[in-house]
């Protein structure tokens, strides 16, 4: 009995396991070489759209929720017309942490499937836990992403006013971070939240 030919990707497979001893070394690297940078190149393509505002709003949960309360914020619409999109306050610039911020929120698709928010109640339920997060992380990463378009050696006493940027001054002085105290800049402050500074 004759042995099946093997069909394409059977030669492909095989081809792949033990490559003819003719091919060079060259033809090699070039394969590899051009694989490497279309994969790099779908993945860098991917990694962009996820960090695009139509993507971010995709889903009714923050459509219908952060996104409607953030377009009634300064971020949104203000007299210089510069928006903050979601990606520019929840996604670091650079790469190492933003890999890890986006394989951190791909846990977030969990409660996309279990419908954890997916009403108005249920966001607002968990509104506090939900910001807690958020402004630890922040906290942790020294509000970096706030950072990006705000600096302390950036601000102007003039433009901003004595007494807000001695405030700004006092809170570099003392080592704090823009959430410390921007808390419900861009989104509706949780009715559990109490501010520290309204007990002094």
């Amino acid at each position: 009995m004759s042995e099946k030919t093997p069909g394409f990707f059977g030669r492909l497979w095989r081809a792949l396991r033990r490559p003819p001893a003719k091919t060079s070394l060259l033809t090699l690297i070039l394969v590899i070489g051009i694989g490497g940078i279309v994969v790099w190149n779908v993945f860098y393509a991917a990694l962009n759209a996820t960090n695009r505002e139509e993507f971010c709003i995709g889903c009714h949960e923050m459509r219908d929720n952060n996104y409607a309360e953030y377009k009634k914020t300064i971020h949104y619409s203000n007299r210089t017309g510069v928006r903050a999109i979601c990606s520019d306050c929840h996604v670091p610039k650079e790469f190492g942490p933003k890999m890890l911020r986006k394989f951190r929120a791909s846990k977030e698709l969990w409660g996309k499937l279990t419908g954890s928010v997916d009403t108005p109640e249920k966001f607002e339920a968990k509104r506090f836990e939900l910001a807690q997060h958020e402004w630890a992380r922040m906290k942790a990463n020294d509000s970096l992403e706030c950072r990006n378009c705000h600096d302390f050696d950036s601000m102007s006493e003039e433009k901003q006013g004595k007494t807000r940027f001695n405030k700004h001054m006092k809170a570099k002085q003392d080592g704090q971070t823009c959430i410390d105290c921007h808390k419900g800049i861009a989104h509706k402050l949780p009715k559990e939240y109490h501010d520290p500074d309204e007990d002094e």
